[in-house]
């Protein structure tokens, strides 16, 4: 056996085309364990994902279950009873109004189904003239070709800019770095207003949607947007007709410490995705939200959505889905995040608040980011080709600390780590975390 996914060896196409990566042969808990024995504590869920922890019985014996049941039952031919329940209890859970769930693999899918969705919708509606797509530079919506054109990550798009569509991009609510050069509250929100001048000097009828993360992710490190923001563009999505979808791939499943991020500030979208934690990262699953009133706009213009996938609502994955969500109800790990969350970003700022190439903490429920600068004065970012995020993370990895990494948030440059423990972390493993990022940066940058 391979001891490391050396990329020299094997016949594996890795992720990482960089030095060979430790084999992990266990995980329980907050801990993967690698083949020599050693522990590491997942401060990130992988890729925020393992919401409810590694290795949870409950959700391996209910795929277990569902593949001695009926496996593979496609979604033309049959519906199933886990695809149903799954719906219905996403449906208890997700803002007024969204009550219709669309079942898929990843969340780059989801995110191309709702673009797609949003002009059949307008379709159905007989506004056949709405077909661009707004969205927001320093994005992450997915890396297949519709959602990469939506996504506002440079160094992502660059390469493939000759392929893509086009979408419309504005200035995301990233106060750190206003785009306007202004200061919250007295911006009075210029980044929502872009929006409406954007949709109109488009022209209104041509706009189908705007998307955007309700909480930014991996490009803008856990950045929250700032209050009313969400309101307003829902006030300017309703004044023009243009659909409104919220990206909660990353940030939804309570993350944040609601079942759905949007919830905080009250706004219900038109569309949303969710996906990483639906089924606690176990098996890949993501789905398209939306209200009933577009799916019955949809369904009496002939009732097809021009959309699918050969492993579409999939009874195992929704086994899966489902199984997560009674853990969350079960144990109340939604309530945990929302309770604990507050201190977890607290300790990281007594942590780490004082370190001078810390710029900014910033977060929500079990969603932080840890922004790095060259000068915090000036707020200039270290140059790209130094690669201070991956020194500084391999550095925690090193020590037994799992982060996720985050880069190009000013420009191509920009360095931020980003913590999404899962809801299981114990708070005393808080500061064990905190410590060792502080001792990784100091390592790296003194």
């Amino acid at each position: 056996m391979i001891e490391s996914s050396d990329r020299r060896r094997g016949h594996v196409f890795p992720r990482r085309l960089d030095p060979p990566l430790p084999l992990a042969v266990k995980s329980d808990g907050v801990w993967i364990e690698d083949k020599v024995g050693k522990r590491y504590l997942d401060a990130s869920g992988g890729a925020v994902v393992a919401n409810v922890g590694h290795g949870r019985e409950e959700i391996a014996r209910a795929v277990y279950d569902q593949i001695l049941a009926y496996d593979y039952i496609h979604p033309t031919m049959f519906t199933t009873p886990a695809v149903e329940e799954l719906a219905e209890v996403l449906a208890s859970h997700a803002p007024a109004g969204i009550d219709r769930f669309y079942f898929l693999s990843g969340g780059g899918e989801a995110v191309e189904a709702a673009i797609k969705l949003a002009r059949q919708i307008h379709l159905a509606n007989g506004r056949h003239e709405k077909f661009r797509l707004v969205a927001r530079w320093k994005s992450y919506h997915g890396l297949t070709l519709g959602a990469l054109s939506a996504m506002g990550r440079t160094a992502f798009r660059t390469p493939f800019a000759p392929m893509l569509a086009d979408a419309v991009h504005i200035p995301p609510p990233y106060c750190l770095r206003c785009s306007y050069g202004l200061t919250f509250p007295d911006c009075r929100l210029r980044c929502a207003l872009a929006l409406e001048e954007t949709i109109v000097n488009l022209g209104p009828e041509t706009v189908s949607a705007f998307l955007a993360e309700t909480v930014s992710g991996g490009t803008l490190a856990a950045c929250p947007p700032p209050p009313g923001y969400l309101e307003t563009i829902r006030g300017i999505c309703d004044r023009y007709d243009v659909l409104l979808i919220l990206d909660e791939v990353l940030c939804g499943m309570g993350r944040t410490g609601r079942w759905f991020a949007c919830q905080h500030d009250g706004v219900v979208p038109d569309l949303v995705t969710l996906g990483k934690g639906l089924a606690g990262g176990a098996v890949p699953l993501s789905a398209l939200g939306l209200k009933g009133c577009h799916f019955d706009a949809v369904c009496a213009d002939g009732g097809s959505f021009n959309h699918g996938g050969t492993f579409s609502h999939h009874p195992v994955a929704a086994a899966a889905g489902l199984a997560t969500a009674r853990i969350l109800e079960r144990e109340h790990l939604v309530e945990r995040v929302a309770e604990m969350g507050s201190r977890l970003g607290k300790t990281l700022v007594e942590r780490l608040g004082d370190l001078p190439w810390v710029a900014d903490i910033r977060g929500i429920g079990f969603l932080w980011g840890i922004e790095l600068v060259k000068n915090r004065q000036t707020l200039a970012p270290f140059p790209r080709n130094e690669r201070v995020t991956e020194r500084v993370w391999q550095a925690l990895f090193d020590s037994g600390i799992v982060v996720y990494r985050s880069t190009g948030l000013a420009g191509i440059d920009g360095d931020a780590l980003i913590l999404a423990p899962p809801f299981v972390l114990d708070a005393s493993e808080f500061n064990r975390v905190a410590d060792a990022a502080r001792a990784a940066i100091q390592a790296t940058l003194a």
